[in-house]
């Protein structure tokens, strides 16, 4: 399974991942939890079997998370590290895990926002624990896509020898 950008998910962190937010679900009785990046992949979700497109809702959400940035920074604080939305039957509690992913809570009347709050704030800190190692991990490994020294001249001699002097 893959992230994005520079990094990407393993089966052991997916796992690990997963049972967080199978215990803040049980341990709260949220519905649903699920875990997106910034740029509104879809990385993990437990609980609920979604009732919407997946895609959607993880790029929304993302655009949500920007959005409110964005607002944060014309009020004058640096960013919003949660945001509340409440409906009439559901609600959605998201929260910033290390700055590139957002944690999104779906609970109903069952439960209470102050109980999602509680039990994210310990979530949070333990996926931001593991995306931190999968961040780490990814910055240590050597990338193939990295250029070879004098490639870029050797490619430019090349380029000149198939088109001459246009």
């Amino acid at each position: 399974m893959t992230g994005a950008g520079t990094w990407s998910i393993a089966e052991d962190d997916h796992r690990r991942i997963t049972e967080h937010l199978g215990s803040l679900l049980q341990e709260s009785q949220a519905r649903c939890a699920l875990v997106v990046d910034r740029t509104g992949q879809l990385l993990a979700n437990a609980g609920d079997a979604l009732k919407f497109d997946p895609a959607a809702f993880a790029s929304l959400t993302a655009a949500d998370f920007s959005a409110n940035d964005q607002l944060a920074k014309m009020i004058g604080e640096p960013e919003f590290a949660s945001l509340f939305h409440q409906g009439e039957k559901e609600s959605m509690y998201l929260a910033d895990v290390a700055r590139r992913v957002i944690l999104v809570v779906l609970f109903d009347n069952r439960t209470t926002l102050g109980m999602i709050r509680i039990k994210v704030k310990g979530v949070v800190r333990e996926l931001a624990e593991i995306f931190r190692e999968m961040f780490d991990r990814s910055a240590a490994e050597p990338r193939a896509s990295r250029v070879e020294p004098g490639f870029a001249d050797e490619a430019e001699d090349e380029i000149d020898r198939l088109f001459g002097d246009l």
